[in-house]
């Protein structure tokens, strides 16, 4: 079209737009465009796996556990009744095979639970398993708390309860293997089941044993209050079930010295049963502890017999090569280390010096003597003879191995080892050596101790000035003594003590000045052997009672014996150069009467209540001790006027039993002289002459260091004194 037609191409036609339109909200939306895939997570399949495996064998071990108690339950019947259900009993020989006792049949009878009082069932539940009648037959928890607590050193604990117990005593045995347990685990569980509580309490009261050769609660109370079950109090109930954790310990009538730890456990027994609602807090506010009457023993342990057997049993137990229930059981064929003619000599001592002199009705002291006698061989720390009192069927208390007296002044050799064993030295300096001078005068305060002030008297309030450490060992001043301990250290002297031979568990062997006057309670079986520690030049072997012990053909094999060098030899020596002169011209003179060399120490209790000698010679030590008891009370009570002597000390009868047993038992064999290894400056010491015959008669009229025993007895020749101490 030409320009002249007046159109344009602005006035063309355009093509329509497609006009906009809201979505439809029921329709889908447009897809997003695809985007880039994202990187792969990290894989967690290695800890899942190892989670998986962990649960697996969780379960699988969870699975295997109960097929195994199920197995168990399923397979371990209940057994007939054991042996030691029916109890033999044991055989006892001397060293060389010969019989020395039979200890009687088991005493055990059964009662019916209804005869056994309510409140002493409550008692023995509050002392062993309080919740018995709510509980199951066995305890896992308490089982694995009590193998914690042994495993960690908090001490043995069984974790079992009434029924475990009972099961253990009548069908088992009381071994400590892990089959055992499992059975005891298995049979009490079906125990729990097939019998009543009633049951089980009543076979647990008939087997238990409560010491004194008693098994079950009937045979108990019969033994420890000469009564029937049926007439037991509730105290009396309580101190039988506090039996039950340690027979012969808690007994307080065996083992006075134990009297607290008893009274301790019946308390504990009668505030469970408060704790419970057994009992009234105002009944147990009245209940007072109740005292066994004094053991009565069969015939055939009649003399010493039975103080023979009591101490081996003691020592079996306590070295643990049977424990006691077990050796209760019998069956045990028993070879001890006594000697028969030794002992026999020792007898024979003990009646010609003491026994056959004793009247009275002239002199009623003589009621409270009592005689408690140990001999040692120092080359093997075998007991060779002992002396436990006048009967075993009349006096239960061993006098040998009881510890509830002094040993007094036997113990001042022990400072003297420390002293010379530690080098110790005075307060100015000085080495301590017997020529070494001390202030003896009487009541003379100690120096260098911070504790509370200690001014000893000595024997009889004399004083003897400057006197020299031999001399002083000879009279016995206690002054020296208490100043030479603080000079040695107190820890010291008991570390010494301990280590030539006395339990570190002996009462009042307290660390203080005083321990060099003896207050500490040992037995005569722990002072001799201590003494021949010295004897044996400081080597110190733990004693033995027993050479062979076995059951049905079967060996127990009793614990080796093991020697060690307990202090020098310069210091075992040096001691034994000092208390040769106590023999020869000190308060020991009675005991030349044995004829052959020897060293020794006397030595008097608090208030005169026993007398010691202890003393030694190349092959045998001894102690001696006379202690005096009201047979009525227990009471301990001085020795005035006993065998018609106004006092008895360690010079007089202890020291005259003492050299007439070492004469008998050393017959035949020819005099050993000492083999000493003195320590330097103690070697200018010269023989001492034999105190005339007799002179000692005076010593132990007047006391240990009476007005008769002049300073210039000593044997020690003049010297230049050091500065005093």
């Amino acid at each position: 079209m030409s320009p002249s037609s007046g159109t344009s191409d602005s006035d063309a036609p355009r093509p329509a737009r497609a006009s906009w339109e809201p979505r439809d909200p029921t329709l889908p939306g447009p897809k997003p465009p695809p985007s880039r895939p994202a990187p792969p997570a990290p894989k967690r399949r290695r800890p899942r796996r190892v989670l998986r495996t962990l649960l697996g064998l969780l379960l699988l071990g969870t699975l295997l556990l109960a097929g195994a108690l199920v197995a168990g339950y399923l397979l371990v019947e209940i057994p007939p009744a054991n042996a030691s259900a029916v109890a033999q009993s044991n055989v006892y020989l001397y060293r060389d095979g010969s019989p020395l006792a039979r200890d009687g049949e088991v005493n055990r009878e059964n009662v019916p639970l209804d005869r056994v009082p309510l409140t002493v069932r409550q008692a023995v539940l509050a002392a062993e398993d309080r919740d018995f009648h709510t509980s199951r037959a066995v305890d896992p928890k308490a089982m694995l708390r009590a193998a914690w607590n042994t495993v960690t050193g908090k001490g043995r604990q069984s974790g079992s309860t009434i029924t475990q117990q009972y099961v253990k005593n009548y069908y088992l045995g009381q071994e400590q293997t892990l089959t055992r347990k499992a059975k005891e685990f298995f049979i009490a569980i079906r125990l729990g089941r097939e019998k009543s509580k009633e049951e089980i309490l009543q076979g647990y009261l008939n087997t238990s044993y409560f010491g004194r050769n008693a098994y079950g609660l009937q045979a108990a109370a019969r033994a420890y209050y000469g009564k029937d079950v049926d007439g037991l109090d509730t105290a009396e109930g309580a101190y039988l079930a506090s039996l039950l954790k340690a027979p012969s310990a808690y007994d307080v009538t065996t083992h006075p010295e134990n009297r607290a730890k008893a009274v301790a456990r019946w308390n504990y027994v009668l505030d469970g049963m408060v704790t419970e609602g057994w009992l009234t807090p105002a009944d147990r506010a009245a209940a007072r502890f109740p005292a066994p009457q004094t053991a009565r023993s069969a015939t055939g342990l009649s003399g010493q017999r039975g103080y023979l057997v009591q101490a081996v049993e003691e020592y079996l137990t306590s070295h643990g090569i049977v424990d006691e229930k077990t050796l209760a059981g019998g069956g045990f064929r028993i070879t001890t280390t006594i000697e028969p003619a030794t002992q026999e000599a020792l007898v024979q001592a003990v009646e010609e010096r003491v026994t056959s002199r004793l009247d009275p009705a002239r002199s009623p002291a003589d009621r409270y003597v009592r005689v408690g006698a140990a001999a040692v061989d120092p080359a093997t720390g075998k007991v060779l003879a002992m002396y436990g009192g006048v009967d075993y069927t009349q006096q239960y208390v061993n006098n040998a191995t009881r510890r509830d007296y002094q040993v007094g002044s036997t113990f001042k050799p022990f400072v003297f080892t420390a002293a010379v064993q530690s080098g110790a030295q005075t307060q100015y300096g000085e080495p301590i050596t017997p020529y070494t001078v001390y202030d003896g005068d009487n009541r003379r305060p100690v120096q260098g101790w911070n504790g509370a002030p200690y001014d000893p008297a000595n024997e009889d309030d004399e004083s003897y000035g400057e006197i020299a450490v031999g001399a002083a060992t000879d009279l016995s001043v206690n002054a020296v003594y208490a100043q030479m301990a603080v000079d040695v250290g107190p820890g010291h002297v008991r570390r010494t003590a301990i280590a030539l031979g006395l339990p570190g568990t002996t009462p009042d062997l307290t660390a203080s000045p005083s321990i060099a006057l003896g207050p500490a309670t040992a037995s005569v079986l722990d002072m001799a052997t201590a003494y021949a520690t010295l004897a044996a030049h400081g080597r110190h072997g733990t004693y033995t009672l027993v050479a062979r012990v076995s059951k049905d053909g079967r060996e127990l094999a009793p614990p080796a014996p093991v020697t060690r060098q307990a202090v020098s030899r310069e210091a075992a020596d040096t001691t034994t150069s000092i208390l040769r002169s106590v023999v020869e011209a000190g308060t020991g003179t009675a005991a030349q009467a044995a004829g052959r060399p020897a060293a020794g120490k006397t030595g008097t209790a608090e208030d005169d209540k026993a007398a010691w000698f202890a003393g030694y010679t190349p092959e045998l030590a001894t102690v001696v001790a006379l202690m005096g008891q009201d047979p009525e009370s227990g009471r301990q009570e001085p020795l005035y006027g006993a065998l018609g002597l106004p006092r008895i000390n360690g010079g007089g009868p202890p020291a005259e039993i003492w050299a007439d047993f070492t004469r008998q038992a050393l017959a035949g064999t020819a005099p050993r002289d000492f083999d000493l290894q003195l320590m330097p400056g103690a070697e200018e010491m010269p023989e001492v002459p034999p105190t005339p015959e007799g002179s000692h008669d005076d010593w132990y009229e007047t006391g240990e260091a009476g007005p008769g025993a002049a300073v210039s007895r000593s044997p020690l020749p003049p010297r230049t004194p050091v500065r005093r101490q």
